[in-house]
């Protein structure tokens, strides 16, 4: 049976050769027939709001099954940590993989309120048996600061800094499938 893996994508326009269209594409290809990738369709990505997210994000949950592997691409990877770590949804999980998360609220600039975690936030979480997150070091969207922020409260994660400033990957993320196959 093939590994299941959810994606959630980023912000912004989702058509081909925008948001996280090309990250996923080459996700997919290199992991091949061995791995279930799904990516359901996010409500209003130009506009995202937590509430609306959260629903569809509850039903994918739950449609998967113990030891599958969640990613999720910029705001995808701070949706994951909110429900993560505010909803109690039955299930374990393989590995949790953000890539070029922002991390709300750490400063003026970046205050999408309703995706902000609750201070405790790690210690509440259901989602640590294995965090991995992924971040260029001159992300030119989201600042590297705001990796610094996540490896501040899970201590635990790896973390894979990529050089140069990508953060859409157009052209794929390629240490993100061999991040996968290790599990």
């Amino acid at each position: 049976m093939a590994k299941q893996v959810l994606f959630i994508h980023s912000g912004g326009p989702q058509g081909d050769q925008q948001g996280s269209s090309g990250l996923l594409r080459h996700l997919k290809n290199e992991l091949g027939p061995g791995y279930e990738v799904s990516a359901p369709r996010m409500p209003d990505p130009e506009n995202p709001k937590y509430s609306e997210w959260r629903n569809v994000l509850k039903e994918e949950l739950a449609a998967l099954e113990d030891g599958s592997i969640l990613i999720g691409h910029s705001i995808g990877g701070s949706a994951l940590f909110k429900i993560l770590s505010e909803e109690e949804l039955g299930k374990t999980f393989e590995k949790v993989i953000s890539i070029a998360a922002p991390f709300w609220g750490m400063n003026e600039e970046w205050q999408l309120e309703d995706f902000h975690l609750v201070e405790d936030f790690s210690s509440r979480s259901s989602l640590l048996p294995d965090v991995v997150l992924f971040h260029s070091i001159g992300d030119d969207i989201v600042p590297f600061e705001h990796m610094e922020r996540y490896m501040e409260n899970l201590p635990k994660a790896t973390v894979r800094q990529i050089p140069g400033n990508d953060h859409i990957f157009l052209d794929g993320l390629p240490d993100l499938a061999d991040e996968i196959r290790k599990v």
